[in-house]
């Protein structure tokens, strides 16, 4: 039987984990993630439910009585994951990640300054999901990080341990996966990406958990508002953004209040009525400047990518078949990825691509296979 330490959202998808993680034989322990101010009551410290456990260094643990409002991973779902884990009989703790997740509002806001467009769940996998969380599984002698993520781990024929698509390809979330370290792929657990949706909600149901019917999460979790441009103001009030709006033959047809209001592939909410369909195709940050256009303005055959992290080995230099996704929803298209020196790579695809916007992630594939990938420049 082996420590799985499971990240716990108050979701249904990381409850059913957790269920088929005790089904499995594990001996699991709950945690939700805070990200929030901390609670202005103390709380406790109480690690008796986990044998040997010990508090790592850097993060407070805060008792299974999380009755605090803070932030926006709210209390109430913080409520939802301590009552699952009580029907479930397994230990849970609320931990304080607030200086990580600190750390990935900067870079969000830095890059939509930068006129980028972030992806932030995928750092916060990178970082803190399968990044600090491994500490405090080391901490308490669990050998898993487990999460209720849609996408699968099995072993390739090459008898390396392989990152999948999950079989609901509706929910398929391996592409906010690709960046994780390839040596942590042996320690973590992907229960759910088994399982099609409504199977999860089934189980759910069956075995008691009102969470079964609970809406999934659709906004950035630290962005309460849903409102990201109002968020990043307050995060850089000093900073405007704001400038004109112009078509790719320099007419000026309009002024904007900020480029944080904009990505690559935008149509609609630009303010400005030209007749025929117009799109952004380019962000100037040093005029702050939004570049208009036609849809054929946007057609990209080729991309280049830095910060690349691969989960296969590939040569250098040499184009590789693939398919590759330039943003999470984005279908998967036909190409060839090339490993470039300096932890860059070149994407070519065989079809014109709409809404290739740098600072968003792209993501190669073998079949169900994720290749790896990196970040668009």
């Amino acid at each position: 039987m082996a420590r799985v330490v499971l990240a716990m959202s108050g979701g249904v998808d990381s409850s059913v984990a957790a269920h088929l993680l005790i089904d499995a034989g594990h001996d699991v322990i709950g945690v939700f993630m805070r990200h929030g101010e901390p609670p202005a009551t103390a709380c406790s410290t109480d690690r008796s439910q986990v044998a040997g456990g010990q508090q790592p260094g850097g993060l407070a643990i805060v008792s299974h009585r999380t009755d605090h409002k803070q932030g926006c991973c709210t209390a109430s779902d913080a409520m939802d994951a301590r009552r699952v884990a009580d029907r479930l009989d397994i230990p849970f703790y609320a931990i304080d990640f607030q200086q990580d997740f600190n750390r990935i509002i900067d870079y969000f806001v830095d890059e939509y300054t930068a006129a980028r467009t972030p992806n932030p769940c995928v750092m916060c996998n990178n970082w803190i999901k399968f990044g600090r969380l491994f500490d405090y599984a080391d901490s308490v002698g669990a050998e898993f990080v487990a999460t209720g993520h849609y996408a699968r781990l099995e072993t390739a024929d090459d008898g390396q341990p392989a990152l999948l698509r999950g079989i609901d390809t509706s929910k398929d979330q391996s592409y906010v996966l690709f960046g994780i370290e390839r040596e942590l792929l042996p320690r973590m657990l992907l229960p759910v990406g088994s399982f099609e949706k409504p199977e999860i909600r089934r189980r759910a149901g069956e075995i008691g958990l009102a969470v079964a019917e609970k809406k999934d999460s659709q906004e950035i979790c630290f962005v309460s508002s849903g409102d990201h441009a109002e968020f990043i103001r307050r995060r850089r009030p000093d900073v405007d953004l704001s400038g004109e709006v112009v078509t790719t033959t320099g007419q000026v047809v309009g002024t904007h209040d900020g480029l944080e209001r904009f990505t690559i592939g935008q149509r609609r909410g630009l303010g400005i009525a030209l007749g025929d369909p117009y799109f952004v195709v380019r962000l100037e940050p040093e005029t702050n400047r939004v570049v208009l256009g036609t849809k054929e303005d946007l057609a990209r055959t080729e991309l280049t990518a830095d910060r690349s992290n691969w989960l296969v080995d590939l040569a250098l230099n040499e184009p590789t078949r693939c398919t590759a996704k330039i943003r999470y929803n984005a279908r998967p298209a036909d190409g060839s990825v090339e490993r470039l020196a300096g932890e860059r790579l070149r994407v070519t695809f065989e079809a014109p691509q709409y809404g290739v916007a740098p600072g968003q992630a792209v993501v190669c594939y073998d079949g169900d296979r994720v290749l790896g990938g990196g970040w668009i420049e």
